[in-house]
């Protein structure tokens, strides 16, 4: 089913909402970081007053991070007349819906994206998934695995945060310390940077895990920050189009074999569109 049209109503709404929002995120990163740019959270503490500290596991790191950041959220959403809706299950797309107080025809999708710079190439970063591209993003009007269909959603956005790991060798996870060490504690990660981008505009051509049915980011950060992925110049319809195809097209190649189309440039000869814009300056880099 196609997305529907947005109304220029709507798309002022929409526009409004992105501004409000990436407005938000810029007082993030002293909400968690030190003066020295280190994380504000060293560990967790128990009863006895002793602190143990947290494994620089990705998903330990980004759990731990949604919950710092939450409160601001719900602040954010109160001091914009929207109601917060979480996801009911852990699966569902997508992590918040803002439902405005006014009109509940207005929502938006925001999905908590992080990820860390590579230690050897640090204007790259690991990347992240965007989503599936599965049942609820080809039918809009589906609720397998997502809080609202597709379609009620005014836009679909990534809160992300990109941060550096300290050192493995700087931090011992076996360690317990004492309350009045905590400032000696080194934090698993630091040097925090927050944006706010359409998931389109961060796409990638790829897969984002594996055999799951994901769509994967750009891994430049630059890229990313400025909303520059590989359907820039081509627009959201054509990144709905790709993705709700994806591995789907069977076309021949120059040697007649068949094969399933799963790059940009494939889709869009066999669309009879101009691959000159393609955005080519976003591929992926090896992350070791």
């Amino acid at each position: 089913m196609k997305k529907k049209e947005l109304t220029g109503y709507k798309v002022n709404i929409k526009s409004i909402f992105r501004n409000q929002l990436s407005a938000f995120v810029q007082c993030l990163k002293s909400h968690v970081s030190t003066d020295s740019d280190e994380w504000t959270i060293k560990g967790f503490i128990v009863v006895f007053k002793n602190i143990y500290t947290i494994s620089a596991d990705t998903k330990i790191v980004s759990k731990i991070l949604e919950i710092h950041i939450f409160p601001k959220v719900l602040q954010f959403a109160s001091e914009n007349n929207y109601k917060i809706v979480l996801a009911d299950h852990q699966n569902y797309y997508p992590d918040i819906s803002f439902v405005s107080n006014e009109d509940e025809s207005i929502k938006f999708a925001v999905d908590f994206k992080t990820t860390y710079r590579l230690s050897n190439n640090p204007e790259y970063c690991n990347g992240f998934t965007l989503g599936s591209h599965g049942e609820y993003f080809i039918n809009r009007t589906s609720k397998k695995n997502i809080q609202f269909p597709y379609n009620e959603y005014l836009g679909h956005f990534c809160l992300g945060i990109i941060y550096s790991r300290n050192a493995p060798e700087d931090i011992d996870e076996t360690q317990i310390y004492s309350i009045d060490k905590l400032k000696s504690i080194v934090s698993v990660i630091k040097n925090f940077e927050f944006f706010v981008c359409e998931k389109w505009e961060i796409a990638s051509e790829r897969s984002g895990s594996g055999n799951t049915a994901n769509i994967g980011s750009i891994t430049k950060i630059d890229d990313i920050i400025n909303g520059n992925g590989m359907f820039k110049n081509l627009g959201e319809k054509i990144f709905d189009d790709y993705w709700m195809n994806y591995g789907k097209i069977t076309i021949t190649d120059d040697e007649q074999k068949e094969k399933k189309i799963r790059n940009l440039k494939d889709f869009l000869n066999f669309k009879g569109l101009d691959i000159d814009k393609i955005n080519i300056r976003t591929k992926k880099v090896k992350t070791k």
